[in-house]
């Protein structure tokens, strides 16, 4: 039985410990990216761990930074525990720990923003729209139902947040922020990545119907794409054979423990805020089931068969 693992603990210096992750520094150019198997809902860290999330958004972060390098360059290295504990010795009594979780990833100096791109009209710009017309205080067009298709896709940058709710911001003012240059070169990257990411999954039966990107750029200026790329944590990935645009779409994500989280705050059982109520087995087990299920149509492979 697979052992999911809430929180790692390396012989390196921790540099960050996020709501997934743990960033430790391995030298002045590289970090050392863990992903344990805790979840997050309505950014609230969750007590349950969701045992393969970890792997999931490694390994298929992995295969997209592979896959995507012709589109836009990463800041990936390798995912392969073989290889990282080669690389650093002191990592081989935790090999067990590192195994499908780790990824060895350049230093960068992250952008302080959310690139986010949305193909379709749901989540928080379905009810912005629903509410406004707009998206971020800006017009979308008429007449859109909920999950609607946008062509083409809107690049919809947001504030990066640590600790509550990112907030979405209009592309002025990224420009203000960064300048024009910046703005662009994130706009035009985010675009890319999303269509080519997009058209993949697509005919494998996953539409991705929106996605956040985070970028960094290293000291002689080369921006890279960073973090994690096209999972199930940073996108909504929607079952293609069951897409009715009008409604909610069912998704390959945090869709059972985000859903029961709901009823409970619908029901004035939970305020929406930490500390978290507690996950019964089986949507936790649900949960898992829609991330390998996700891996597998996107790569082809069940996870760990690679």
């Amino acid at each position: 039985m697979t052992v999911p693992l809430v929180a790692s603990q390396l012989p390196l210096p921790l540099v960050r410990r996020g709501k997934v992750r743990e960033v430790y520094g391995v030298d002045s150019d590289t970090l050392l990216l863990v992903a344990s198997d805790r979840v997050s809902a309505f950014d609230v860290v969750l007590r349950e761990p969701v045992v393969h999330k970890g792997a999931v958004l490694t390994q298929l972060s992995a295969f997209w930074f592979r896959r995507l390098a012709g589109v836009m360059p990463s800041h990936f290295l390798s995912a392969d525990a073989d290889e990282i504990t080669e690389r650093v010795p002191a990592l081989e009594p935790f090999r067990a720990s590192l195994v499908g979780r780790a990824m060895l990833v350049r230093r960068t100096a992250p952008v302080p923003f959310e690139c986010v791109v949305r193909g379709y009209v749901t989540g928080s710009a379905w009810a912005e729209y629903r509410e406004s017309g707009t998206l971020a205080g800006e017009p979308l067009p008429t007449g859109l139902v909920e999950s609607a298709r946008l062509d083409p896709p809107i690049f919809s940058p947001a504030t990066k947040a640590e600790q509550g709710h990112d907030e979405n911001v209009t592309f002025a003012h990224l420009v203000q922020a960064l300048g024009r240059a910046a703005a662009e070169r994130l706009q035009q990257a985010s675009l890319a990545l999303y269509e080519a990411g997009r058209g993949y999954a697509g005919p494998r039966g996953i539409i991705i119907a929106d996605t956040k990107f985070e970028f960094g750029s290293t000291p002689d200026g080369r921006l890279l794409v960073i973090d994690e790329i096209l999972t199930p944590d940073s996108s909504r990935f929607w079952p293609a054979d069951r897409y009715e645009p009008g409604r909610a779409q069912p998704s390959f994500d945090k869709q059972p423990l985000r859903d029961y989280l709901a009823g409970l705050k619908k029901q004035g059982q939970w305020n929406g805020n930490a500390p978290p109520p507690p996950l019964p087995p089986e949507v936790v087990r649900a949960t898992s089931e829609r991330y390998l299920e996700a891996y597998r149509l996107i790569t082809g492979n069940p996870l760990g068969t690679d």
